[in-house]
């Protein structure tokens, strides 16, 4: 269905109290919790998870069969690949020691805060709790068990970052005077410390 919310398809499971706003677009088979909030503009493909209370921020992709377990958290332009997953139990178990199921009470869930224009590679798995930083770009496959910088490229299993990234998505080349420059826009950036990248603000 459409409305001036944003467009719902029909076969789309989206909770009565769940945002929707404008210009988002919920497709087939998708499925939005209770309070979940989908910000302006974004995009939850086919069969894709976004758990209750998850708030997803303007201009975001989450991609076919992606899920976003609460209480994650995405800033604006967040793209969320296809199958990624984002994990909130530290500790998973379906029964307790003593053999009983577990129910909500015995776990706390923890969430995978994604701050801005940060990209999440298809298949990739981020185990929460941890937090990744603006324009990083998770690689295809990967498995993230600690933080990632802003514009860190990161990939494997466990992830470790191999390179930066601009907010192009490219990987960023180094020059002879120790300057990142992204080749596609020829933004500069430069290393301060050991894993922290800043952009270069031009004169």
């Amino acid at each position: 269905m459409s409305t001036p919310a944003g467009f719902t398809h029909p076969t789309a499971d989206v909770a009565d109290n769940a945002i929707i706003q404008a210009g988002s677009k919920v497709w087939h088979y998708a499925q939005i919790r209770e309070n979940a909030t989908i910000g302006v503009n974004s995009i939850v493909g086919r069969g894709a998870y976004v758990g209750t209370g998850v708030q997803v921020g303007a201009n975001c992709k989450i991609q076919n069969y992606a899920l976003i377990y609460e209480p994650a958290k995405l800033a604006n332009g967040v793209f969320i690949g296809p199958a990624a997953v984002l994990t909130n139990d530290q500790f998973p178990r379906a029964i307790n020691a003593d053999g009983s199921q577990k129910s909500a009470a015995d776990w706390k869930p923890v969430g995978v805060e994604i701050h801005e224009g940060a990209s999440i590679g298809a298949n990739s798995t981020c185990i929460a709790p941890l937090v990744i930083g603006r324009w990083a770009l998770v690689g295809a496959g990967s498995v993230v068990v600690k933080d990632v910088p802003d514009y860190a490229l990161v990939v494997g299993s466990p992830a470790q970052r191999i390179g930066w990234v601009g907010s192009a998505g490219h990987p960023l080349k180094l020059s002879e005077n120790d300057e990142w420059i992204c080749p596609v826009t020829d933004a500069r950036y430069r290393e301060v410390e050991p894993n922290k990248l800043v952009e270069i603000e031009a004169s």
